[in-house]
């Protein structure tokens, strides 16, 4: 099991930020036992759990680890909400591999309590270990929520209020992680290994550790945030809403950034702002493009990140994960960090396969979105690890992002 913060432990956001392990061998026996394994482990959880990401630079990186690992460790920010997870001890991992990364986007000032998981995605690496697949949720899919430990009763509601219901009355990231894996594991099936929150806002830190990243726009399209000022792209708070205010009271309306048509490696700020556009989406499909858009944008980090420029570089491979580990709290369930690293060594950005919900299209319901049934066959597909022959025959559910 992954290590609970101890009591009394700093807290960012809501979110444990985990100190080095007392002496005496304290918490469960799983955890005693990572315990004697020593510190290298503590780097290779950032593998696990960024499966769309540090899980594919994990074996180039694997030299240097006890290098730089000290150094990541105060970062690292860890919780334990998957309470019924088995692994192996001490060998590598066997069978299929599911993860839960939920995206949040925070705003600065924005309390822990209020934020919605309006990315919610579904990892599957099947049992062969070839391939990845990365599934979305709806954020306005239809779904039982479950009752919390925090008071809320449960009920029908659209997916992104999960985290928000579990993150009340001090439940913050982990309850709200918590509440949205049980909801997730009630609605797929699927017991799930890892899970993770990412707080989209903090990929511009880890984008510009990466340097760039190359990204493939389909077609002009305006930004909800920036603005031409002065000639140059500016963020301007509180934009992007329904009614346009803060751009008519600013004389804004007409000066939106344009992202242009065409590929090209994009900087932090520009990347995470084109993976957020959803009202102004090209293609008219709203969430669905934003969809899209934040499974090309994570398949082109993992990329970079399993380059050789980045691996042959330990100095840049540690700011990476400094700040991947500020934007992350994270559940690597009952298997040991290591395991899964060497697992993933042999995976590479370009295995991982972006798959459509609802076939890429707004599927309406009463008060929100359904899931319709290839969607719900998809899932059950990955439930069974069935879930390549399944695209072999629905090759129309593939979004083919550069």
């Amino acid at each position: 099991m992954a290590k609970k913060a101890p009591k009394g432990s700093k807290t960012t956001g809501g979110v444990p930020r985990q100190r080095t392990r007392p002496a005496g061998g304290g918490g469960t026996a799983a955890s005693r036992k990572r315990g004697r394994r020593g510190r290298a482990p503590l780097w290779s959880k950032f593998a696990v759990t960024f499966g769309a990401l540090l899980m594919l630079a994990a074996g180039g990186a694997i030299v240097g680890v006890h290098s730089f690992v000290g150094s990541v460790e105060d970062n690292l920010q860890t919780t334990n909400v998957i309470e019924d997870a088995t692994a192996p001890e001490g060998e590598a991992l066997k069978g299929a591999i599911d993860m839960l990364l939920l995206g949040i986007d925070t705003r600065a000032g924005q309390r822990a309590d209020d934020a919605r998981a309006d990315t919610i995605m579904l990892l599957h690496i099947p049992a062969t270990h070839d391939q990845a697949y990365l599934m979305s949720i709806p954020r306005d899919a239809l779904v039982d929520i479950p009752a919390a430990g925090n008071g809320y009763g449960g009920h029908r509601d659209k997916a992104n209020a999960a985290f928000f219901f579990g993150a009340q009355k001090g439940g913050g990231w982990v309850g709200g992680l918590k509440l949205t894996y049980e909801t997730v594991r009630n609605l797929t099936g699927i017991q799930f290994d890892g899970a993770a929150v990412i707080d989209f806002a903090g990929f511009k830190q880890v984008i510009e550790a990466l340097g760039s990243v190359y990204l493939c726009v389909e077609a002009d399209t305006k930004s909800s945030h920036y603005f031409m000022i002065d000639g140059k792209p500016q963020y301007v708070a509180g934009s992007g809403n329904d009614n346009l205010k803060v751009e008519k009271d600013r004389g804004l309306l007409g000066k939106e950034f344009v992202h242009k048509k065409g590929c090209r490696n994009m900087s932090g700020w520009e990347a995470l702002d084109f993976s957020r556009i959803r009202k102004h989406a090209a293609d008219g499909t709203g969430d669905y493009a934003r969809q899209r858009h934040q499974q090309q944008l994570i398949k082109a980090m993992a990329k970079k990140a399993a380059s050789a420029e980045m691996l042959r570089d330990f100095g840049k491979v540690n700011n990476l994960i400094k700040a991947v580990g500020k934007s992350m709290l994270l559940d690597t369930g009952a298997s040991e960090p290591i395991d899964f690293l060497f697992t993933m060594k042999d995976l590479a950005g370009a295995d991982l396969v972006l798959l459509k919900t609802n076939g890429g299209n707004y599927n309406s319901a009463e008060g929100g979105e359904g899931l319709d049934q290839l969607t719900m066959q998809m899932f059950q597909a990955a439930k069974t690890d069935t879930l390549g022959q399944f695209v072999l025959m629905t090759p129309e559910l593939v979004n083919n992002e550069k």
